[in-house]
């Protein structure tokens, strides 16, 4: 009997992707920007598909579904409705909008099997439905509740309901132009960052400030209803019909204009970023009672791109009233590609789901594999003059360790890549988390970013509960915990406000822990990824510690690498000490080609949209 074979797509908004699910297993997954080296990418995801279908060892041909992650029939309703009710005010808004709608965007069942190549019914899945199928159908739950939180689909903003075996049932919506995602997008383009990817930079901030406007926004933006739902003021919006996110009205109540981008982050926007937060993480904590009492479940699987905010997310892990979540990790819209196609296969196929532990994800490690022996990729390092050593898996290992505890940045590039925003081991700069330094070092010598970014401690799942009060595994990087008071340190702040904080160590893993004693806990456990185990497990034997920084392979703006040229590349223009490619062993002392300059990285990093 033949197998079926179903490609799933997100395209034309942002975080393009393909994913092919092959008699209902996740075969591959990725996002269109890893192989365009375009940071969030929106067109037509052509290199990612063709790499599900290598994958499959197949042609596009012999797929037997094509399914789209959003209808845009229904869309398309909702912006003419949009505009009509908005008009005139909106017409600016509609010119820009229209023209690539009525000539493309409205008529994909033809644009994408045109784009394709085939003559082939295409498929579609709603949006908020492509969220859910992506959280449930790979989780570990036979049922679970279920909640998608995003900006907006068609015209849903967030959705709950029930998945049961392999069927999901969405009881309830919000709608827009109420939405917890614009809300908190609302705050990052006043605070000076760009919508869609500078979210979590609003998120890092937040702990700098204390939360001045929290009363001010429940007054004047927001009113929370008993049943977690909102209903902002649009009296202060302009994301209706409008070409920003927010008006004169909202730049008054908040006493200035927007942070014009690069401009010197005040205390203000600590202040804004620290209100907003404690307003989504009440949002969050009120919608999760009210789906925990109507639907009586133990578990809660989330999706959508506010499910990616982990500090929300490890307050509801702490304070809510589920047993465990489960998020997915490509949460956001490029996970929607395969959750239309999990759909596809259990929903309107009708084929049963058996949940399978720890869970169908793979690690997130479903996008192109860098080998440890390729032809090609050893004839394009040569051809780059790259030196390298060659090592077994284990000798890596310890060697990997060994540097990290030498106080030296390691930089790795091994097997499949990560299908999502986060790098989890596979595409990863790795440091020693006990530095007070390395924060900063990291962001402002080899990541070329805002000193105020926090980093991400990978710990051995088996120790994450010395250091963390953890409730549950993270493997995923998706919920931030405080870090244990008998690691904290206490040393005296007074006198210091905003980045100046980050002079203070506030724990024995400094590099690790943010200015408000929280971290973005990633948990690595021996089944999802082996080789990052060992490392960690040789540093511990080491050191006498199980926690090292992770953070993404890549330089501020830029996508993370994907090939080994592209980790290379990125090698060689920072100040990364080492670097592992495969079983390829790289010292920068050793590289006959001289570092940058200052003026050639700055032109190199003019390749990248500055947000």
């Amino acid at each position: 009997m033949s197998k079926i074979r179903i490609l799933g797509i997100s395209a034309y908004y942002h975080d393009s992707a393909a994913a092919l699910v092959e008699d209902g297993k996740i075969i591959a997954a990725a996002q269109e920007e890893r192989f365009t080296r375009i940071k969030a990418d929106a067109e037509f995801p052509h290199h990612a598909i063709d790499y599900c279908l290598e994958a499959a060892g197949i042609d596009e041909h012999q797929l037997d579904y094509v399914v789209f992650y959003e209808n845009p029939v229904v869309k398309f309703e909702r912006l003419l409705t949009t505009y009509h009710l908005t008009a005139p005010n909106s017409w600016r808004s509609f010119l820009k909008a229209f023209p690539d709608w009525l000539t493309r965007k409205l008529w994909l069942e033809s644009e994408i099997a045109k784009e394709m190549g085939i003559k082939k019914r295409i498929y579609f899945c709603d949006h908020h439905l492509s969220h859910a199928a992506s959280a449930f159908f790979p989780s570990p739950f036979s049922e679970a509740a279920i909640l998608t939180i995003d900006g907006v689909g068609e015209w849903s903003t967030a959705t709950f309901g029930i998945g049961q075996e392999n069927q999901i049932q969405l009881l309830k919506e919000i709608r827009f132009p109420n939405s917890f995602g614009l809300l908190y997008s609302a705050f990052t383009y006043y605070t000076g960052f760009k919508i869609n990817s500078g979210e979590y930079k609003l998120m890092g901030l937040a702990p700098y400030g204390e939360p001045k406007y929290a009363d001010l926004i429940r007054e004047k933006l927001i009113h929370l209803n008993s049943d977690g739902s909102i209903i902002l003021n649009q009296y202060y919006f302009d994301y209706v019909g409008g070409l920003t996110m927010t008006n004169d009205h909202f730049h008054q109540l908040f006493g200035s204009a927007p942070r014009s981008p690069e401009s010197l982050i005040t205390q203000k926007e600590m202040d804004i970023a620290a209100s907003i937060q404690v307003i989504l993480n009440e949002a969050v904590l009120a919608i999760a009672l009210y789906i925990h009492q109507q639907t009586q479940q133990e578990n809660l699987c989330l999706a959508g791109g506010v499910a990616l905010n982990v500090v929300a997310m490890g307050k509801l892990s702490r304070e809510g009233p589920f047993r465990q979540l489960w998020i997915q990790p490509a949460a956001g819209d490029a996970g929607g590609a395969l959750g239309a196609a999990l759909w596809f296969w259990h929903q309107k196929l009708s084929n049963m789901r058996t949940p399978i532990q720890p869970d169908a994800m793979q690690g997130a490690f479903l996008g192109t594999n860098i080998s440890p022996a390729s032809e090609l990729d050893d004839a394009m390092l040569k051809r780059l003059e790259a030196v390298w050593q060659t090592h077994s898996e284990e000798v890596l290992q310890g060697l990997i360790a060994q540097k990290l505890a030498e106080g030296k940045v390691v930089a790795v590039a091994r097997g499949r890549m990560e299908f999502g925003p986060r790098a989890l081991g596979a595409r990863s700069i790795l440091a020693d988390a006990r530095s007070p330094y390395m924060q900063s070092h990291i962001n402002l010598k080899i990541k070329f970013r805002e000193s105020f970014r926090p980093f991400a401690p990978m710990v051995l799942a088996e120790d994450a509960a010395e250091y963390f009060e953890i409730q549950q595994e993270s493997p995923y990087m998706l919920l931030a915990y405080p870090v244990k008071e008998s690691r904290r340190l206490h040393a005296a702040t007074e006198g210091l406000f905003g980045i100046d904080l980050l002079k203070v160590p506030r724990s024995d893993i400094p590099a690790v822990t943010h200015v408000d004693y929280s971290a973005r806990v990633q948990t690595v456990d021996s089944d999802r990824h082996p080789f990052m185990h060992g490392i960690l497990t040789q540093f511990k034997a080491l050191t006498s510690c199980s926690v090292i920084v992770n953070t993404s392979f890549n330089v501020r703006s830029e996508p993370i690498v994907n090939t080994a040229e592209d980790a290379y590349r990125c090698f060689m223009v920072t100040e990364i000490d080492y670097l592992v490619i495969g079983d390829r062993f790289f010292d920068r002392n050793a590289q006959k080609q001289q570092p940058l300059s200052d003026e050639e990285r700055t032109q190199w990093l003019r390749r990248f949209e500055l947000d």
